[in-house]
């Protein structure tokens, strides 16, 4: 006989049955009555245990937290809360669990200290809702581009260049890092290195992607990145995964148009497949609400905050026009803001982010034409000289989302940025034979996935939409 996943004996029951269902203990009540979980879904599947004809050794195996399986009869229930049960006829402890030691007791835990057990806290409906939805995406994501005509692409993880030139990259290394070998001007010999010279972890496959994109006319990535910014808030990791579009031949109002439908695309997909997981964690968000002062509570619950997303067109602004705004807004001449909105140039918080998307437009955001001087040497300087063709995709609750622009196609202009800036035009040679070999317009955008699963959750904490969070500090698990 075949083991039945407790989802499909919820969905489809075929009362009379003879089932087996495998899973953890939640509950074990008058040593009669088993509520049993095996991921599949939120709901618990009751299972009654003829207590009469069962050893007390046995019994006292059947402790939260503990492995069982179960063979027997699927029967209507007769008791509420839900509509089916298993009359057990058999039964096996695949795995028990010390009743005095487990920790994760059927009760309220604190987020905080779920993260200090993380490897046991998809066992909690809370974890276990957030982490089938982020799968749910990722399946999405995957779909979107296919049906798009995009071809997958695995950029390099260990990369000699910084794509975001921020610096803030961690060191691939095998030299002794106790005695590492010296050059003659006494700096780290990184020839004698394993790759024979300076290496990291990627903070961004989009420079590699965009090469491929000059062939393949459409790629993606979706793969981990890494940044080593000592910032302990609670939008950042040291590690987490990207989904990065190139698109040879669109510029910047295709960059845009592709951003908004994908985004919609993937959290529709959400809101028709994780129904009971999202109505469930809507719920426990309306509870918290309960506990926080009127000023500081959500302006709307989580599932009517993704069908504001799915059903509104996203606002497409002018970075010129949003500093106009704010710098206007009520909020910023009684000094509400944290940082005070007072000149063109400044680089947006989330503050203002939110503000333009919550309080002034009331839908999804998209800026665009941001100073030069705030943003990537790669993006397509515009005729004025001072703004590039750069784009954020702005969301209620988070700000910023999605970042991205039209990439510079003109050799002459690249290398004049690139050596303002003072970036190594030999070690990103390759970068600029794409505009010396058939250049073409072209536009891309980055996606922090866990950004997007934050959003999708309703979850305050970027830590708890990622199994296992890399902060500074904390690389445990």
């Amino acid at each position: 006989m075949k083991t039945a996943t407790i989802k499909s004996l919820l969905e489809d029951p075929q009362i009379g049955n003879q089932v087996i269902v495998m899973g953890w203990v939640r509950t074990f009540r008058s040593n009669r009555f088993i509520a049993i979980n095996d991921g599949s879904t939120l709901q618990n599947l009751q299972c009654v245990i003829d207590f009469e004809n069962t050893e007390e050794a046995l019994l006292k195996e059947i402790n939260t937290g503990a492995c069982l399986k179960l063979t027997g009869k699927l029967e209507e229930s007769q008791g509420r809360g839900q509509k089916v049960e298993v009359k057990v006829a058999d039964f096996e402890v695949l795995g028990i669990s010390d009743a005095n030691e487990y920790p994760i007791q059927p009760k309220k835990h604190s987020l905080e200290f779920l993260r200090e057990k993380a490897h046991l806290r998809i066992r909690t409906n809370t974890f276990s809702a957030i982490m089938r939805i982020r799968s749910k995406l990722a399946f999405a994501v995957h779909q979107y581009f296919n049906e798009e005509g995009f071809f997958y692409m695995h950029t390099p993880i260990i990369t000699g260049s910084d794509a975001e030139g921020a610096g803030e990259m961690f060191r691939v290394s095998t030299l002794d890092s106790k005695s590492p070998p010296l050059s003659k001007s006494g700096d780290i010999d990184y020839k004698k290195d394993f790759f024979g010279k300076e290496t990291n972890l990627t903070v961004s496959g989009q420079l590699e992607g965009e090469t491929y994109a000059m062939g393949l006319g459409k790629i993606y990535t979706f793969g981990p990145t890494f940044r080593a910014e000592n910032s302990n808030t609670s939008r950042h990791l040291a590690e987490f995964w990207m989904i990065e579009p190139e698109m040879a031949f669109y510029d910047l109002e295709d960059n845009m148009d592709l951003a908004e439908d994908f985004i919609k695309y993937t959290l529709r997909y959400v809101l028709e497949h994780c129904k009971e997981d999202l109505e469930f964690l809507e719920n426990r968000l309306l509870d918290e609400e309960k506990t926080k002062p009127q000023n500081e509570r959500s302006p709307m619950p989580l599932i009517e905050k993704l069908r504001f997303v799915v059903d509104n067109e996203f606002k497409r602004v002018s970075y010129t026009e949003a500093i106009d705004v704010l710098r206007n807004s009520k909020a910023n001449k009684k000094k509400r803001f944290q940082y005070t909105v007072d000149q063109w140039g400044i680089d947006l918080q989330s503050e203002h982010e939110r503000y333009l998307v919550e309080k002034h437009f009331n839908a999804p955001v998209i800026l665009y034409n941001y100073p030069a001087n705030i943003k990537a040497f790669y993006m397509r300087l515009n005729e004025d000289e001072k703004t590039v063709r750069a784009m954020d995709v702005l969301f209620p609750g988070i700000g910023e989302i999605v970042g991205g622009s039209q990439r510079e196609e003109r050799l002459d202009v690249l290398k004049k940025k690139m050596e303002v800036l003072g970036i190594d035009q030999e070690e990103l040679y390759w970068y600029l034979d794409l505009r010396k070999f058939g250049s073409a317009v072209h536009s891309g955008f980055g996606l922090g996935f866990e950004r997007l699963v934050l959003f999708a959750t309703g979850m305050g904490n970027i830590r708890d939409v990622i199994p296992y969070p890399r902060t500074p500090q904390n690389a445990e698990f």
